[in-house]
């Protein structure tokens, strides 16, 4: 089934963890497809296509029971299918930088998060969407800290 234009939804759906664990990670929730549809409308496929070049899925849905396994937020937004996460690194068209920065100023997303990395490059981006319009735009960088656990800093601009 496709999401949109260039987005599928067993790439959403793809986990290395449920398969070694032998969870279904597929959605039977009508409303949870309907989310990714919106997600991959609004986001992915904007993105992809301002790009010119493949975009990889990282981690899209969530089963709940694959969320626990993963030690997910109760909260996460991919339990919902209104979140993915984004890593242009994979194929190289451009870096998870410019996809961040490009989702930021051009479109509408509820939470953007530039996760780990560096400075220069975050290791993937994090990116929501309501599809009832309630989008915060609320940009945020995921930090480790050495003795664990991880801290959200609220980016301003």
């Amino acid at each position: 089934m496709n999401l949109s234009s260039n987005l599928t939804l067993a790439e959403c759906c793809r986990s290395q963890t449920a398969k070694r664990l032998g969870i279904n990670n597929t959605p039977d929730d009508d409303n949870v497809i309907e989310n990714l549809k919106a997600v991959a409308e609004n986001i992915f496929q904007p993105c992809r296509e301002h790009i010119g070049s493949p975009l990889y899925v990282s981690s899209g849905y969530r089963s709940p029971e694959l969320n626990v396994a993963i030690g997910g937020s109760k909260l996460s937004q991919h339990i919902s299918g209104m979140a993915l996460d984004l890593d242009a690194d994979v194929f190289g068209g451009c870096t998870n930088a410019e996809i961040f920065r490009y989702i930021k100023e051009n479109l509408n997303f509820d939470q953007l998060i530039w996760e780990f990395g560096s400075d220069e490059n975050p290791d993937w981006v994090h990116v929501s969407f309501h599809r009832w319009g309630d989008n915060r735009k609320r940009a945020m960088r995921a930090v480790r800290h050495e003795g664990g656990g991880t801290e959200y800093q609220v980016i301003i601009d």
